[in-house]
């Protein structure tokens, strides 16, 4: 069967933006302009366009997918390979989401045992300052801007342990600005 971009699309279950992307970046080859105006597309497209939804399904990046569309069926060790490394990636990523979910369920229990109508321990925590897990207190730099900038320079784990440890140096009590000057 003989197909127009637009039908591939509706075959496919894509946009046509989303063909057009897969050709920019090689992952779909762009059939050669006929006469006509209209280029052609096979069946074979339709297949391969619907591997590259399977395979980002089960969580495979656009470039692991190249990599997986550059092996053919004997290269069955170098995919399998491809695939366990996917999985450990996901394995972590698990790992982390659970520690994340951690953190934020200690944080909810906090803003609940600690309710005031002045003063939320959530708010505060998060704006609790925080400097590599060594320094918690009130008058230090911030959270990181992103999970990704921290978790970049020291690993996700990592990053998601320091911020229990400082968590846990947390005061129960709101310090409001005044409250800290009259101690002096």
């Amino acid at each position: 069967m003989i197909l127009t971009i637009g039908k591939l699309a509706k075959q496919a279950d894509v946009t046509i933006e989303t063909i057009r992307y897969y050709q920019r970046i090689g992952l779909l080859k762009e059939p050669d302009k006929p006469d006509n105006g209209y280029r052609q597309y096979t069946d074979d497209a339709i297949a391969r366009i619907r591997f590259i939804k399977r395979a980002q399904q089960i969580g495979f990046t656009l470039k692991e997918i190249a990599e997986l569309l550059s092996l053919d069926g004997s290269h069955c060790a170098d995919v399998r390979k491809i695939a366990e490394q996917k999985y450990q990636q996901i394995d972590q990523q698990i790992k982390d989401l659970i520690a994340l979910r951690n953190i934020l369920d200690t944080l909810i229990k906090g803003c609940q045992s600690n309710f005031s109508i002045e003063y939320c321990s959530l708010i505060n925590a998060l704006s609790t300052a925080w400097d590599g897990g060594r320094d918690c207190s009130l008058q230090s730099s911030a959270f990181p801007p992103s999970l990704e900038v921290r978790s970049a320079a020291i690993g996700t784990t990592a990053w998601m342990q320091e911020v229990e440890q400082c968590m846990e140096q947390l005061p129960r009590e709101p310090m409001l600005p005044n409250e800290s000057d009259s101690k002096s």
